[in-house]
């Protein structure tokens, strides 16, 4: 698991805006490439899926991103995560999120539920104070997909908080221009980003993580790549259902 830190404060990007980018029954498939010899081989694989529900009588989008370690990588180190977010569908801001991961023999079980006006969280371990607009692992990624990069030059940071580990982390995302991708799936139009990171179980501290959306309306997730303790990897998107709107930035499938 990886986290990021900065000492700046959240903007307006990050309280409130409306969702533009990705609709009910959305599921998206990625591919996790491992190299340590000089080669990448297929590691694993991960699903993000959304779908519209109700929380406390109020709707939601829910959702679930899983991934897990191919049978023959178990063997070196085993993946078994599961995520879920439930978030408001006018503000996207999360209601609850629930972690769920076996990385390595290293397991954690937090279910959080947020409570946006008193500025409060409960979670498995206790009741914790947050800061305004609080994000969660999984409803930052969604939330970011609909932030207006155009508004941005690269090398711009852009705040936002996250709760996680029953701490508060003051976070951002360094936007880094555009440019065109190959993945194993296809060549896109793309936006680029180095989220600055702290050194956790698999990845190294620094801003050595560099991720890739779809510089299309859908701002859909490309490909991550980064250097972990051991070797490197890259994770591709490689199969997607039920996109709101056609994937304009690609420009060729391999």
């Amino acid at each position: 698991m990886f986290v990021l830190v900065s000492s700046a404060q959240p903007n307006g990007d990050f309280c409130g805006i409306r969702n533009k980018a990705f609709k009910d029954g959305e599921t998206v498939k990625m591919t996790v490439y491992y190299n340590a010899l000089g080669a990448y081989v297929g590691a694993g694989e991960a699903t993000f899926t959304t779908k519209l529900a109700r929380y406390n009588g109020k709707p939601v989008y829910h959702f679930v991103g899983e991934g897990k370690s191919y049978s023959f990588f178990d063997n070196f180190f085993r993946v078994r995560d599961r995520y879920e977010s439930f978030v408001d569908t006018a503000t996207l801001l999360p209601y609850k999120f629930i972690r769920n991961v076996d990385e390595g023999g290293h397991k954690i079980y937090n279910n959080v539920t947020f409570n946006q006006s008193t500025n409060k969280a409960v979670s498995t371990n206790g009741v914790f104070t947050i800061t305004d607009c609080m994000q969660d692992v999984v409803s930052s990624m969604y939330y970011a997909r609909n932030i207006d990069f155009n508004r941005y030059k690269p090398g711009d940071k852009i705040p936002f908080d996250m709760f996680l580990d029953d701490e508060v982390y003051h976070l951002y995302i360094r936007y880094m221009g555009k440019e065109k991708i190959r993945t194993r799936y296809g060549k896109f139009h793309a936006i680029k980003f180095k989220p600055l990171l702290v050194k956790g179980t698999m990845f190294e501290g620094g801003e050595k993580m560099t991720a890739w959306v779809s510089d299309d309306p859908n701002r859909l997730l490309l490909r991550v790549e980064s250097p972990i303790s051991v070797g490197s990897v890259k994770v591709d998107m490689m199969g997607y259902s039920n996109l709101r709107y056609p994937l304009t930035s690609l420009i060729g499938v391999r």
